[in-house]
């Protein structure tokens, strides 16, 4: 459409994704917490136990939706939240000496 200067006006494009300032900042966290050796694993299988599906599901589930290929229900969002406010798991107690 011109406009009043002749000038040919295209409508606002807008490329990529809506902006989500609640995802991306719950992404950039998750993303640091999941770094940690079998953490994801350890959620996966959490997952797996509650929701259904193998943990080899799950597992590439989340890490979909690390890297932006999906996104997930605000419920799961929030369910991920709380397992990983949980302390991760210790994989051998005996290791650790008793204080008294």
């Amino acid at each position: 459409m011109p406009t009043r200067w002749g000038i040919a006006s295209t409508p606002h494009v807008f490329h990529g994704r809506p902006e989500r300032p609640y995802l991306e900042s719950w992404l950039r966290r998750t993303r640091k917490q999941l770094a940690g050796s079998g953490r994801l694993s350890e959620i996966a299988l959490i997952l797996s136990r509650e929701e259904g599906q193998s943990p080899a599901h799950w597992s590439a589930y989340l890490r979909d939706v690390l890297e932006e290929n999906t996104t997930p229900s605000l419920d799961l969002l929030t369910r991920i939240d709380a397992l990983l406010a949980r302390p991760a798991k210790s994989t051998n107690d005996s290791e650790q000496p008793g204080l008294f």
